[in-house]
């Protein structure tokens, strides 16, 4: 009887014991060395009003606000074009040739209006000097001298009229870039007859320095879409790389067949990446009517089908608290439950720091 109370005292004792090692080990805490201490960033839970996002398709066209038609001034037979859909032309290049009968008349005209001044100029000279010599009556003077001034006078309407078809002293009639830019449509082919009333432009000419990607939204989607928010592009041709730019027209009408309406996104295009019929993905941002609190995306552990995140009070006050996630946008995670505004939560090296506080 004596040795079994020896017994149960003694694994009394050696439960006690481990129970007290058990206590200690619990009880320690976790702090940041000052090495991780400085790795750290940190930030602030705080209430914002919930972003969402629509995904759309469209197109890339070119700025039609910063454009020129270029239509046929004269008649005739198209005998050269020199460029095509696509190219980069200068200010001043020749684009196509046209033999206009139209051109050898401004010319024709040019060499007589030039040819009855100088005849004009001769006689008026003559008459002046015989004016002066008492020879010429004044009467005579003043004719000769206003015949040279209507000579001159048609002269410099018929070196007008031949500037603005280019003074090309011949029959051909040059069709000019009058700016710097891309050949973005062409309706002109060798052989062509033209027409002064053709109802169709010859070129059109961008700098496509600026371009609009025309996004297509469902009725659905419609009052998700306002000017002045903010779009974030990608194409087919370049995935990785991201164009932001904003709304900045919604077009009331749908489109009949599609039965979409257009939203447009005009887009910075330097570099000439983006060109007209490119397909492109559009991602809107828009302001849900609800608040929430909101923190950095990168806060958010994933553990055991759970979301955590560590938040920090001081360097040895750490806690792991979980959280439920109304939404992730972005850069942005939106919380329906687990934090309080103005609790600060770890959102760099926080993996690295979780992963040591939950194995010891």
């Amino acid at each position: 009887m004596k040795s079994k109370l020896i017994s149960i005292v003694a694994l009394a004792l050696i439960f006690n014991q481990g129970c007290k090692q058990k206590e200690e080990t619990v009880s320690a805490k976790f702090c940041l060395t000052p090495e991780m201490e400085k790795s750290i960033t940190i930030d602030t839970a705080k209430t914002a009003m919930v972003e969402n996002e629509l995904k759309l398709t469209g197109k890339v066209t070119y700025n039609e606000e910063n454009v020129l038609k270029i239509f046929p001034q004269v008649s005739g037979v198209v005998k050269e074009v020199k460029v095509g859909i696509g190219d980069h032309v200068q200010k001043g290049q020749v684009l196509a040739i046209i033999r206009s009968s139209e051109m050898a008349t401004i010319e024709n005209d040019l060499n007589n209006a030039q040819s009855n001044y100088e005849i004009s100029k001769k006689n008026f000279n003559a008459i002046e000097d015989m004016y002066k010599g008492g020879i010429s009556s004044e009467k005579e003077y003043i004719t000769a001298k206003k015949e040279m001034e209507k000579a001159l006078s048609e002269l410099n309407k018929s070196k007008n009229i031949s500037g603005v078809f280019g003074n090309s002293n011949s029959s051909d009639y040059y069709i000019k870039a009058p700016l710097s830019g891309v050949i973005v449509e062409k309706h002109i082919n060798p052989n062509m007859q033209i027409r002064t009333d053709f109802s169709d432009n010859l070129f059109v000419i961008s700098d496509l320095k600026n371009v609009w990607v025309m996004a297509n939204v469902f009725e659905s989607d419609i009052s998700k879409v306002q000017e002045g928010y903010e779009a974030i592009v990608t194409t087919l041709s370049y995935p990785d790389d991201i164009i932001k730019g904003k709304v900045d027209k919604v077009y009331s009408v749908l489109d009949p067949v599609a039965k979409v309406m257009k939203a447009r996104i005009k887009l910075e295009n330097s570099n000439y990446l983006l060109k007209p019929e490119m397909f492109a993905y559009v991602t809107i941002n828009y302001a849900e009517n609800n608040s929430k609190l909101a923190i950095p995306s990168k806060a958010v552990i994933f553990d055991n089908s759970k979301y955590y995140v560590l938040v920090y009070k001081d360097k040895s006050n750490i806690e792991p608290r979980e959280i439920n996630i109304y939404k992730s946008i972005r850069e942005k995670t939106y919380i329906d439950s687990g934090l309080k505004p103005g609790e600060r939560v770890i959102t760099n090296n926080n993996l690295l720091i979780y992963d040591e506080i939950t194995n010891q």
